[in-house]
């Protein structure tokens, strides 16, 4: 029985993980691609030095891009499932390590209540919801691994924590904050293996430089004076708020930022690990400085290139926030061995923190979900209008109803979609789709194709325009065939014409319309699709379209 006691934390902790990794996916089930993702989808297909140390966002990717081209060339594209797998792994192999670095330092109880607060870290939805923060992930990963390493105390691990460096700084520039905890480790060990150990940290800061001498030094930054000098409060709000998202007052999907919770709580904290400090007299943990010097790596390296859309409150930065705080903490508390009340009180908050945090991580959801909507709607206009549409269209906010998408332009997705299939709505599919799914579709292939209007004024007469003629007077509607349509106006008040063709609730696509007195001939270029356009043209006096 004492044997099942001393196991149990770490079955529970299975548990979590497993329960951890299918959330992830229930949770993801009808996504697809977004955003950023779509940058090393169709625009890094070729594996060359450009696509690899190209900087995205001002980061090293490496990693992520080999990751994402490794997916494609095995899956296709046709879906995003195996992306969330790997973002599944991701978070439950970091959310693992974790565990190993905690219970090392304050017994499995504790560990594993930490643990279970991260893997339903609300707050931090962007990076729990979306495959493309694996970039944020993945320096987080290796970091541990490399803490774990250098805990062997010998060669081996030596060289397991280099190699896990240099797989950190693979993923983003979030890797450095490790490379400072890599120096510190070493510094505190004997003088006489400085030299000897400094590869631990020499070799990948050494890549990193090479990469920002040769490619790093054009990306974007942000670094300012007025960013220097407001860091410390940048800092201060960081740490509160990731503070405030484990206990699950964290901010919420929308709302106003306001880290008033999670300066009371730090304040509170900080005086009770101080009151425990003058009291017992304790000697801090040596590994205490490690993982401080990788948090405030973190933290000020953040605050110096701050920007609007990358506050303290930034969902993405919720979760190393977390990390660090937990890192800071177990080695604040090592040794201690909580009583059973305390570790009674500690699972009543995470249970109270865990319901708040899952509602908001819902909510992200809710976010992300009309995104993948969109998403498959605009490329299936693409794939449709494959045959006209110019190679530089872009699926600009004004376009596609989403910023999410600014990476796609035609030309590379269809050359993607071509090779490695579509992720895209099929015709069949359109029909069970969202009704925003089907008029986003219609006004994306009125561009793309594009539909377009001549209108001769003083032209009307009765078959000016053409034979075929129907009537349309009022506010009707006509099946138009691919080609010339026009539309004869008699003499009258301004007249307005809008189409659809997937929609069914209303008619997405607008024109100009014409004044009366007047022949307007409507093109709809021949596409991939039987799907036929209507026009619906509102008029006063007699209108007829005729196929022209």
């Amino acid at each position: 029985m004492e044997r099942m006691n001393r196991k149990a934390p770490d079955l529970l902790l299975g548990a979590a993980l497993v329960v951890g990794f299918v959330m992830t996916l229930v949770l993801t089930r009808e996504m697809t691609f977004f955003q950023d993702t779509w940058a090393f989808l169709i625009n890094r297909r070729e594996i060359t030095l450009d696509t690899l140390l190209t900087p995205h966002n001002e980061h090293i990717v490496v990693i992520p891009v080999l990751l994402e081209q490794l997916l494609l060339r095995v899956f296709g594209m046709s879906s995003a499932l195996p992306e969330y797998i790997l973002l599944a792994l991701f978070l439950v192999v970091t959310a693992l390590l974790l565990y190993v670095y905690l219970k090392r330092r304050v017994g499995a109880w504790l560990a594993l209540l930490a643990t279970v607060l991260l893997l339903c870290l609300g707050p931090a939805w962007e990076v729990l919801l979306w495959p493309f923060e694996i970039t944020f992930i993945g320096p987080i990963l290796f970091g541990l691994a490399m803490l774990l390493a250098l805990e062997r105390g010998d060669r081996r691990g030596d060289v397991l924590a280099c190699v896990f460096l240099v797989c950190a700084i693979g993923f983003s520039g979030l890797g450095i904050c490790f490379i400072a905890a890599a120096v510190v480790a070493v510094a505190q060990g004997p003088r006489q293996t400085w030299l000897r150990r400094s590869y631990i940290f020499a070799i990948p800061l050494a890549l990193y430089a090479l990469w920002w001498l040769g490619y790093g030094h054009d990306a974007e930054s942000h670094l300012s004076l007025h960013n220097l000098l407001m860091s410390p409060v940048f800092v201060l709000n960081s740490v509160s708020v990731a503070l405030a998202s484990m206990l699950g007052l964290g901010p919420q999907v929308g709302a106003a930022p306001d880290p008033s919770w999670g300066r009371a709580l730090l304040v509170g904290l900080a005086i009770l690990l101080g009151l425990r400090q003058w009291r017992h007299k304790l000697p801090f943990a040596p590994t205490l400085w490690p993982v401080l010097a990788a948090a405030l790596a973190n933290w000020f390296l953040t605050a110096f290139n701050a920007f609007p859309g990358r506050d303290p409150t930034s969902s993405r930065y919720q979760y190393a926030g977390a990390v660090f705080i937990l890192l800071i903490l177990a080695n604040l508390l090592k040794g201690v061995r909580p009583s059973r009340n305390v570790l009674i009180a500690g699972a009543v908050v995470t249970a109270c923190a865990i319901g708040p945090n899952l509602v908001i991580l819902k909510d992200g959801r809710d976010i992300l979900d009309p995104q993948s909507v969109l998403t498959r709607a605009d490329t299936a206009a693409l794939d449709i209008a494959e045959r006209t549409v110019p190679e530089g269209f872009q699926l600009s906010p004004e376009v596609a109803g989403t910023p999410s998408l600014v990476n796609i332009y035609a030309g590379a997705y269809l050359d993607a979609a071509e090779e490695y299939g579509s992720p895209a709505y099929t015709e069949e599919e359109l029909r069970e789709a969202p009704e925003e799914a089907r008029k986003q579709v219609d006004i994306i292939l009125s561009q793309a194709l594009p539909l377009s209007t001549v209108t001769r004024l003083g032209a009307y007469g009765p078959g000016a325009g053409g034979a075929d003629c129907v009537d349309v007077a009022g506010d009707a509607e006509v099946r138009l065939a691919p080609g010339l349509n026009a539309i004869e106006l008699a003499p009258g008040p301004h007249a307005d014409f809008t189409l659809r063709r997937f929609a069914t609730g209303e008619y997405p696509v607008k024109t100009e319309g014409a004044d009366g007195d007047s022949v307007t001939l409507l093109r709809v270029p021949r596409d991939a699709s039987r799907q036929p356009w209507f026009l619906r043209v509102e008029a006063a006096q007699p209108a007829e379209v005729c196929d022209s």
